[in-house]
């Protein structure tokens, strides 16, 4: 994904067209330039963010969060996880498989197969990585910038009008898998973005709640967990021709077990629109008494639906039970 993204450009399944305001993430553009407008014979004062003057100040507020991130990092106290092993941590915390090629909506096959590609290059990077107790693991300190040069092909992304393409489209299914095994886990999450404004595609074979994925940008939006206990915890994953497999690992077994559910799930219309909503918990039991002993709201939704209401295999609450409590 390149460094020198101007608006519009396409990385890592998120299309830039207003990155700070559409994805919740701090300001890119930096100082703002006032400008006159003449609105009905008033003159009004504009505020306008450096990034959005052109292109070019674009590029720099981009080149600016970059090198920001580079320079905490290299300032920063908590050590990023970087050794690996190859020989498998002797407890599974939890696995799952994720499949690589779906039915996402009019989405073109070569974009699938296309990540399929981006997929298997990144996933050396990530395979047998140790999260030492202390340690925070970032996925893009250890994948790195992905670039057409390295192979990275052209994926899926996202912005907020829909789907698009972009070089190193779909990686964002990786982070997808890594976060869905840490929330079956003691590990932290402290960097966590998502694509939490829109639900863009209908439910095919869906496996794990809506609103549990997560949104990768080289290098400032990035999938961070710290790990707070005294085991060390691994990371496994591979591709086979249907999935991308992982396995979370560690050097001790866990006294609980998380079960992550959803609650209230719905869909409803809001004016002309639709909108998906639902809360995703998490629990926590001790295994020796099977007693709940935390239970928490980790995800809650409220995301504009972008395809048609005929693909929704769900009642549409209508917009007047908002105001009635239903």
């Amino acid at each position: 994904m390149p460094g020198w993204l101007i608006p519009g450009s396409k990385v890592a399944g998120v299309k830039l067209s207003r990155p700070p305001e559409f994805f919740g993430t701090a300001v890119l553009h930096g100082v703002a330039i006032c400008s006159i407008a003449v609105v009905g014979g008033l003159a009004t004062l504009e505020r306008k963010l450096f990034g959005d003057i052109s292109p070019f100040t674009y590029a720099i507020a981009v080149k600016r969060q970059i090198l920001q991130r580079t320079l905490r990092d290299f300032s920063r106290r908590t050590p990023l996880a970087t050794a690996r092993d190859q020989h498998d941590l002797p407890v599974v915390i939890y696995k799952h498989n994720s499949l690589i090629r779906r039915k996402l909506g009019n989405v073109e096959l070569l974009l699938q197969e296309n990540k399929a590609v981006s997929l298997g290059l990144a996933a050396p990077h990530i395979d047998g990585i140790l999260i030492k107790p202390g340690e925070t693991f970032s996925f893009w300190h250890l994948v790195g910038h992905c670039s057409a040069k390295k192979g990275y092909k052209m994926g899926m992304t996202v912005n907020s009008n829909g789907p698009d393409s972009g070089i190193g489209g779909g990686l964002c299914q990786f982070t997808n898998l890594l976060h869905w095994m840490v929330l079956h886990s003691p590990l932290e999450i402290v960097e966590h973005h998502h694509h939490g404004a829109i639900d863009l595609f209908p439910d095919f074979n869906r496996q794990i709640p809506f609103g549990t994925g997560t949104s990768i940008v080289y290098n400032y939006l990035d999938y961070r967990v710290h790990n707070p206990t005294q085991s060390t915890f691994q990371f496994r994953v591979s591709l086979t021709e249907e999935d991308l497999r992982g396995e979370l690992r560690a050097t001790e077994p866990m006294s609980v077990k998380f079960h992550v559910k959803e609650a209230e799930s719905y869909f409803q219309e809001v004016g002309d629109e639709v909108y998906r909503r639902n809360m995703v918990y998490r629990s926590v039991r001790d295994k020796r008494t099977g007693n709940e002993i935390a239970n928490e709201l980790i995800v809650e939704s409220n995301a504009k639906v972008l395809y048609s209401r005929e693909l929704i295999n769900a009642p549409i609450r209508p917009e007047k039970s908002v105001a009635s409590g239903r």
